[in-house]
């Protein structure tokens, strides 16, 4: 099989990457290079991309792609998070914007390997960086978490209001026999939300699942400072999010850069920084047009976020 993505709000990233401008930009997150090559195009001779991903068939996919642009598009396999790292050995120090598209793509969905969807028989795998190395399995969680682990997961990443019953269903199914594919899962849901569950929300607990599995938002709250940091004065940060906790952490790190003051309300004398680190460019999450959505349902969910750093001049 192919690899399988369509990149999402491709002319609202370059309108607010702005690549027309030059210099080096970060793909955090490179799918296919879907977006890496608009980028690319836009920018002219110009422009160059780093492109990372965690999913070793998403660099295979996206370097095939970019392989016509030579030196100005340099990929590897790695984490978001391990951008500044992965920057200095490129001897790059600046960056004149980044992008990461979080969630998943319609290659890790559709591939059954990849266990990331509530299809019969799909095996609960989950791992963001293919399905051997690295993070243990989802399996793994639902069968050795604690019952109170389970349930804050359910409960914060699922937001499920059942997420006490849920809980117990796993622990006791586990203790007859072990989680393996989505059948076990989808039938623990089943009997706590009832036969006709709907797939929206099984996809929501599955979500809840693979989000525990990839600490998906520990790293996304711990990569958006570290890739902030890079970006010269006028660089740009642009998130896609896929869903309300993603999208809520990003909302409140733009907010808080772009404030002159974080101290604490009570503190008499400012001891931060005391002044903006830069601005918010989209007040309100800007979402995908009608038209996409009808080529691509992918696109509904999607929240794009913008913000510029303007402290270095």
């Amino acid at each position: 099989m192919g690899y399988e993505h369509e990149p999402v709000m491709v002319g609202e990233v370059l309108e607010h990457l702005r690549p027309e401008r030059g210099g080096t930009f970060l793909d955090g997150t490179a799918g296919g290079g879907g977006h890496a090559v608009e980028i690319l195009e836009r920018g002219g001779e110009a422009a160059e991309v780093v492109c990372l991903d965690l999913d070793p068939d998403a660099i295979d996919a996206a370097r095939e792609r970019l392989a016509g642009y030579g030196r100005r598009a340099r990929l590897k396999q790695a984490d978001f998070r391990d951008a500044p790292e992965i920057l200095e050995t490129l001897d790059i120090h600046e960056l004149s914007g980044a992008l990461l598209d979080l969630g998943v793509s319609s290659h890790q969905l559709n591939t059954t390997a990849r266990g990331f969807s509530f299809r019969p028989g799909t095996p609960l795998v989950m791992r963001m960086g293919g399905t051997t190395g690295g993070r243990g399995p989802a399996a793994d969680f639902l069968n050795r978490a604690p019952i109170k682990e389970l349930g804050r997961v359910f409960r914060e990443f699922g937001e499920e209001r059942r997420w006490r019953a849920l809980a117990r269903e796993v622990v006791r199914r586990r203790e007859k026999r072990p989680f393996v594919s989505s059948d076990d899962l989808v039938a623990a849901i089943r009997t706590v939300l009832g036969p006709s569950v709907s797939p929206r929300d099984k996809a929501r607990l599955f979500q809840a699942v693979r989000i525990q599995t990839n600490s998906e938002l520990e790293a996304l709250s711990s990569a958006l400072p570290r890739i902030r940091d890079l970006l010269a004065e006028q660089g740009r940060l642009v998130v896609i999010a896929y869903h309300s906790l993603e999208d809520r952490i990003v909302k409140r790190a733009f907010r808080d850069w772009s404030r002159s003051c974080v101290c604490p309300p009570k503190l008499p004398v400012c001891r931060c920084r005391g002044r903006p680190l830069g601005r918010v460019l989209t007040p309100r999450p800007v979402t995908a047009s009608e038209a996409e959505i009808a080529g691509n349902p992918r696109a509904r969910s999607a929240k794009l976020r913008a913000w510029e750093r303007s402290d270095r001049s």
